[in-house]
């Protein structure tokens, strides 16, 4: 009797976590996956350089978290989308739960009621996705599952300057995280057009930048400038390009060609100057509807570039988080 009891336990327990149900419903994943809030503000430029967090709006963010496994203690990397949430990001977060990472998909637009800001860039400061990082690092440190020494940022576009530049110690100082340092930065082709105060003083963590080289969206040359800069300074950068590869390389499903609408700031020379950022070209506050914006990006999804991207993360972060 027992040797049956037993049998029909196992049996019980397969069946559980093999069974998908009704016909034509999909298995449910198991771990699950989590969704959780994240209080932010949404900062001005002027509010996020002065660190006046007083007068800001408070808003509360959202983000998934996937596990690779019910172990506890995992590292964990945070996601950081661009201007239209493009799909690189649910891609990536596969990929990294396949090496054993936990995944934080960052949501800074839903919660604000913003969809993008492809075509109007000016309703989001992109300094308030800074903020954003530096408010979700906390939450997952404090998670129970999650390894807080061992957090890092990933970003793409916009998205990838966030990842880039809350390395700098003076943001950390104002705004960063309370509960863990970032344990490494890893940004997608970024915009490095702009020149911040004190920007060669980042943290002690290393960083990686992707980037196409034929990229017209965010042009790699400003970034292979500041990550030299970065090098003679000591740091521990690096920038890797891909020849012929344009902006979002890695979106298997981007419409090839060139797409007009979006709006860039890929000539404007921008700088930080009096707690505003200024176009260096005028002198005056720098605005989306300055005559150096120009619409219009080529895309195109390049397979080689990414596989060449996704084994150099993997193997950074191996690194990075002491992975088997």
């Amino acid at each position: 009797m027992a040797r049956f009891i037993g049998a029909a336990l196992i049996l019980f327990i397969v069946t559980l976590f093999t069974s998908h149900g009704h016909a034509g419903e999909a298995r449910p994943k198991f771990p699950p996956d989590e969704m959780l809030a994240v209080p932010s503000l949404t900062l001005t430029d002027e509010q996020f350089f002065q660190g006046d967090t007083a007068n800001a709006v408070a808003v509360t963010l959202t983000g998934q978290l996937r596990f690779p496994s019910w172990n506890e203690r995992l590292p964990a990397v945070i996601l950081l989308h661009g201007t239209n949430k493009s799909g690189a990001v649910a891609r990536w977060a596969e990929f990294l739960n396949r090496m054993g990472v936990a995944t934080f998909r960052l949501d800074s637009f839903g919660g604000r009621g913003i969809g993008e800001v492809e075509i109007h860039p000016s309703r989001l400061s992109f300094l308030a996705q800074f903020y954003d990082t530096y408010r979700a690092v906390d939450v997952l440190a404090a998670h129970p599952r999650i390894d807080p020494s061992r957090i890092a940022v990933m970003g793409f576009s916009r998205g990838g300057s966030a990842a880039l530049y809350t390395s700098m110690r003076r943001f950390q100082t104002l705004h960063g995280p309370s509960k863990t340092r970032i344990a490494a930065h890893i940004s997608f082709y970024p915009a490095c057009n702009i020149q911040f105060v004190d920007e060669l003083d980042v943290a002690d963590a290393p960083i990686r930048e992707f980037h196409g080289a034929a990229d017209d969206t965010t042009l790699p040359a400003a970034c292979r400038e500041y990550v030299t800069r970065l090098n003679d300074g000591g740091k521990d950068a690096v920038m890797t390009e891909y020849r012929g590869a344009y902006h979002g390389f890695d979106v298997p499903d981007a419409r090839p060609g060139f797409v007009g609408g979006a709006q860039t700031s890929r000539n404007c020379q921008r700088r930080e100057e009096n707690g505003k950022i200024v176009n260096v070209a005028t002198g005056k506050p720098f605005t989306y509807t300055d005559a150096c914006m120009e619409p219009g990006e080529t895309r195109g999804y390049d397979k080689a570039a990414t596989e060449a991207a996704r084994a150099a993360v993997k193997k950074f972060l191996t690194g990075v988080f002491h992975l088997n």
